[in-house]
């Protein structure tokens, strides 16, 4: 309650106060402890938390409630019997970051590289246990809007269109039926268009019903349509998104309420 937090005791730490225990926690019948170095070292490096002084910035209550909550996954993943081969450290910084030159990635963030690996090594565990818990969403991604035409600014003459006649061009121009757009269309739409029948599989359907108005075979659609679909793809998108996201914090908020914590420090 109240109207905020006060800052409590130092704001940076000395090198000999690296190993002070800024929180210990319990989870799993297990007590774990947090030293300075370790919040500082599992979400970054050393250096980058040094100032000119040569002292380190104390890690705030945020940073060290989110390094507690990574080790309780990470330890409930490793009861599932869940590890990270070179392997799979190799695909999941390819995937992720698009490189696994762990060298350049080091350099790029100011870090050595066993730390890089370390990072990334209890990430990719973490994945392990999010893609047991709620499916593999690696294939959910957000729908590409279709691209509107362009339309001409000048008349035949060269002399510049009044703004009336570009708005005119161009929805003309959005209604025109073209390839492109019904290709677009049924991509996107996936198994709700019958290929075989040419029209929506499913009359009642999202796509049928939101695209009753606009006309779309395989030859042509409009614009129009194109955007109609795009709305339902990423509305379809953004609900299945909604639902791993609820599952997982729900999986999470879970085993959080069986573990304990105490920090000792309250810098914000």
């Amino acid at each position: 309650g109240g109207s905020g937090i006060a800052v409590v005791g130092p704001s940076t730490l000395g090198e000999s106060d690296l190993d002070t225990v800024v929180a210990t926690y319990t989870y799993g019948g297990t007590t774990g402890s947090l030293t300075a170095r370790d919040v500082i070292t599992e979400n970054g490096s050393l250096e980058a938390s040094q100032n000119a002084d040569g002292d380190y910035t104390v890690p705030s209550a945020d940073t060290i409630l989110s390094t507690v909550r990574n080790r309780i996954l990470a330890s409930e993943a490793e009861s599932r019997g869940m590890t990270v081969s070179d392997d799979d450290l190799t695909a999941y910084a390819d995937d992720t970051l698009g490189t696994s030159d762990f060298a350049s990635i080091a350099e790029t963030y100011g870090m050595d590289e066993d730390s890089v690996k370390d990072i990334l090594t209890r990430s990719a565990l973490m994945n392990k246990l999010r893609v047991e818990v709620v499916g593999d969403t690696s294939g959910l991604t957000a729908p590409e809007a279709p691209t509107a035409p362009e339309v001409s600014t000048t008349r035949e003459d060269g002399e510049p269109m009044s703004d009336e006649e570009v708005a005119a061009a161009q929805e003309a121009a959005n209604n025109a039926s073209e390839k492109k757009y019904a290709t677009y269309i049924i991509e996107i739409a996936g198994d709700a268009w019958n290929a075989d029948e040419g029209t929506w599989a499913d009359g009642e359907g999202e796509y049928a019903q939101t695209l009753s108005e606009y006309k779309v075979t395989a030859k042509g659609a409009s614009y129009n349509a194109a955007q109609a679909a795009y709305y339902v793809a990423y509305q379809q998108y953004s609900t299945a998104q909604s639902e791993v996201s609820s599952a997982w914090s729900a999986f999470v908020n879970d085993l959080l309420s069986n573990s304990g914590l105490v920090l000792s420090t309250l810098k914000n």
